[in-house]
């Protein structure tokens, strides 16, 4: 397909998720439904798109640093066309200079060409340059414009780290993940994936891989000999010790933590989520990897553990988050309203509560999130502990990876997604 074609679908698709507020994910994957690219510019539509959304505070910073005009003033669709373009000078190595800025100059009206010619040659002739407020005495403005956060997540993250842990992890946030597996054991050992497949293993996930093709991938997916599950969530899983027990997942869409613990050995595992449309996902996973100790059902968390009082030896809540933990995966989430997983921590504790309930005595319980806000992971979990002394914290260790209970993984720390885990121990 043309290049220019390419970069046109690109930019229409833009401004509809734009103007319509929809997720990046949900308008890629109806977009790259219609089937009008494949091969290399499914691969670059979907690279340019993913780019530009996740790079859009930072973009528009410099379009207005160089722009003669008020940010106001600009056109949505000449502020699409010049995202499009400077990401492509700032980003894309490939990709020819000219190419970036002749291709984003067609996408606009004629009137606008020599604006959005004007402002990418200049931005060119600077060498790429362009200001930032000094990360000492802004550093909120500077980590936003830096790694194109909002203000609210960047103050939130400095609250966590401090500036330098901040930026470090912003920039692990900013690299793009390869696609981490975990190998269904039932069917070959890590080693013979390896072998078959190449890849390469996670640091303290006994049975994960990190994996670049895609065509190999595709086919190991079909043939059940893998899902997808980056290594936080594999860790989590191991956390559980679910060799030889019977295991309940109250939140378990889409089933991947289901699946892990079947293959770690489980005795049983009952999976439960509110939908039933995710149950029959997790069905037709189970069955395409050859997973029989499960079975699936749609219950709410609270009908399901009012049955199951006090009868598993291991439950696992892994509950609804802000997904603060995975913007390399999910670039909306980096411009996310921090205020709106304010109520979270109420929904969390209330499931953790029922999830509670369902636990033997000698039991273990383990919470995860998919995020790194201590009010949904570590104070949640404190205050949790400190209504209920019947439960504990429970070291566990994971490959080389050593906790006193309770640790948030990190992609700058750990090579994962942003995640936390917590193991805790019903008194007997």
């Amino acid at each position: 397909m043309a290049e220019q074609t390419l970069r046109a679908a690109v930019c229409e698709l833009l401004l509809r998720c734009e103007a319509a507020g929809q997720y990046s994910n949900i308008a890629l994957d109806t977009a790259l439904s219609r089937g009008h690219f494949t091969g290399a510019d499914r691969g670059l539509f979907t690279a340019l798109f993913y780019s530009v959304t996740e790079h859009r505070l930072t973009l528009d910073h410099v379009i207005d640093t160089y722009s003669k005009l008020p940010a106001s003033k600009i056109e949505p669709r000449v502020r699409a066309a010049l995202r499009l373009g400077l990401c492509q000078l700032l980003y894309f190595d490939r990709i020819p200079d000219h190419a970036a800025i002749n291709e984003s100059v067609s996408l606009v009206p004629t009137r606008s060409r020599g604006f959005v010619n004007a402002i990418l040659r200049g931005f060119l002739r600077a060498k790429g340059q362009f200001p930032l407020p000094d990360k000492t005495k802004e550093p909120v403005r500077y980590l936003s414009l830096a790694y194109s956060i909002s203000e609210e997540l960047a103050e939130a993250f400095l609250r966590i780290w401090g500036l330098n842990g901040a930026e470090k992890q912003l920039i692990a946030f900013s690299r793009v993940p390869d696609v981490t597996v975990r190998i269904n054991t039932k069917k070959l050992t890590r080693e013979d994936w390896l072998a078959r497949f190449g890849g390469t293993p996670t640091e303290f996930a006994p049975h994960g891989v990190r994996f670049t093709d895609g065509e190999v991938l595709k086919k190991a997916l079909s043939e059940g000999l893998c899902f997808v599950q980056d290594a936080a969530s594999q860790i989590c899983v191991a956390a559980l010790d679910a060799r030889g027990q019977r295991v309940l997942d109250l939140c378990a869409a889409p089933g991947s933590k289901s699946f892990g613990a079947a293959l770690d050995g489980a005795a049983e595992v009952h999976s439960f989520d509110l939908h039933e449309n995710k149950i029959s996902l997790i069905r037709r996973g189970a069955a395409t990897l050859g997973i029989e100790n499960l079975t699936a059902a749609a219950q709410d968390a609270k009908t399901a553990s009012s049955e199951k009082t006090g009868t598993y030896p291991r439950v696992l809540c892994d509950v609804p988050c802000s997904g603060f933990g995975v913007l390399a995966k999910k670039p909306d989430i980096r411009y996310k309203d921090v205020k709106s997983a304010e109520g979270l921590p109420r929904i969390q504790r209330e499931i953790l509560e029922r999830a509670a309930t369902c636990v033997e005595a000698g039991g273990i319980l383990v919470y995860s999130t998919c995020t790194v806000l201590p009010a949904e992971n570590e104070e949640l979990v404190g205050a949790f502990l400190a209504a209920h002394k019947e439960f504990s914290l429970l070291p566990f260790s994971v490959g080389e990876l050593h906790t006193d209970g309770m640790i948030t993984l990190t992609p700058a720390v750990h090579g994962t997604d942003g995640f936390f885990v917590a193991k805790m121990q019903k008194g007997c």
